[in-house]
């Protein structure tokens, strides 16, 4: 489809919202999706928002990247420093990607047992597994091990993050939940825990001890796998959980 400067200047048929209403959602490229949410383009005789939306896409697609991975993660400054994204746009952007994330977890976790390394690291592969940066991130559990969400707690440099007990727990306590099992990424691909990844899980796991949160486990993902502490380490023997 080729783009007019105006949507109004295209066929009725070929309008985004329209054919949202008439054939769904999923009919849309996602280009037309972004321009349902920007509403306009950048102005008389510029982009139309189906063009501006084309180009938002194209401008996260550089190095031959996923733009839609890129655009997941895209902060407030990265868009606005794209032509004709202005700071309203931008916000539109930004609370419809979240939005879909926390529909995709309500979807993806709802009653969800988390009893297996394997299965907790399927759930947290999208925030980490292959990411540039470490991130240090929660699955929030219930009593009974059911998964009740995730949270990216932090994000570091290529090669470190720093994550602290007392925001660990208490984003815990916030969620309501009363297990949790953390984990991060080395980008590197090297799944050897550091001395400062024993250490952290040694905090928490005396931490989780003390306010009677017990810490099921702590994972490594990177490269497309993953490792568990809790079955690599000693660290529960040290610090029973009463799981």
């Amino acid at each position: 489809m080729s783009y007019s400067h105006r949507i109004l200047d295209l066929p009725t048929t070929e309008r985004p919202r329209e054919r949202l209403m008439t054939h769904g959602a999923k009919s849309l490229a996602t280009g037309e999706l972004l321009a349902i949410l920007l509403g306009t383009g950048q102005g008389a005789g510029k982009l139309s928002a189906v063009g501006l939306g084309q180009h938002i896409l194209n401008q996260f697609g550089e190095g031959q990247q996923d733009p839609l991975a890129r655009l997941r993660e895209a902060s407030i400054h990265e868009l606005t420093q794209i032509p004709g994204v202005g700071l309203a746009k931008a916000c539109t952007i930004l609370a419809a990607i979240e939005l879909g994330k926390r529909v995709l977890s309500c979807r993806s976790t709802d009653r969800i047992v988390i009893d297996d390394p394997v299965l907790a690291a399927a759930a947290l592969t999208a925030d980490l597994m292959w990411q540039a940066q470490e991130r240090f991130a929660l699955l929030l559990l219930d009593i009974k091990h059911r998964l009740l969400g995730t949270r990216v707690i932090t994000i570091g440099t290529a090669t470190e993050t720093l994550a602290h007990p007392r925001d660990i727990f208490r984003e815990v306590i916030r969620q309501g939940a009363v297990r949790a099992i953390v984990a991060h990424n080395h980008p590197s691909g090297n799944l050897e825990p550091s001395s400062e990844d024993l250490a952290l899980t040694r905090q928490l796991l005396s931490g989780g001890q003390i306010l009677g949160i017990p810490l099921l486990d702590h994972l490594i993902l990177g490269n497309g796998d993953h490792v568990s502490l809790r079955q690599t380490t000693n660290l529960w023997q040290e610090f029973p959980q009463g799981d």
